[in-house]
């Protein structure tokens, strides 16, 4: 009869023989890391969200700067083709377009597309100017309001 291996000794009980993870050990782990990750996403989800808004809001205060230009070498605002703007904001997470526009003003609006359209508060940015006056707007639709909290949580990032 041959002697048994010291490999193959029971060495008492709860000592393994470093043979990495159980199965049970391992689910564990993965469901540590998905209880984490699922309190995580949503502050990461919403720093992403306010990110992609200052895209829009450099893509207006441009717009407006375009405006001006423009109206001090004519007689009015122009559309977005005459100031020299694009359609879309730098990264492409709001479309911009020149709302209405005249000899005394014009209003610039940033709406939210893709992913970023989930951005339910802030989905639609806009700027007005009358008769000298700025007004910056936001809100969850195309009737953006000048509600001062949700001005402050969209325009001051």
């Amino acid at each position: 009869m041959r002697a048994s291996s010291p490999r193959s000794r029971s060495q008492g009980p709860g000592h393994r023989a470093g043979r990495g993870f159980t199965l049970v050990e391992t689910l564990i782990a993965v469901g540590i890391a998905g209880v984490l990750s699922s309190i995580a996403y949503p502050s990461l989800e919403s720093h992403v969200m306010r990110a992609r808004r200052s895209d829009a809001l450099v893509s207006l205060m441009e717009g407006q700067l375009a405006q001006e230009r423009h109206r001090a070498h004519n007689r009015s605002y122009g559309d977005l083709a005459a100031i020299g703007v694009r359609r879309t904001s730098f990264s492409g997470h709001y479309a911009i377009e020149v709302a209405a526009r005249g000899v005394d003003g014009y209003e610039l609006v940033a709406t939210a597309t893709g992913r970023q359209a989930h951005d339910t508060t802030c989905r639609t940015l806009r700027i007005v100017v009358a008769g000298g006056n700025t007004v910056h707007a936001s809100g969850p639709d195309a009737t953006a309001s000048n509600a001062a909290a949700v001005n402050r949580k969209c325009w001051n990032q």
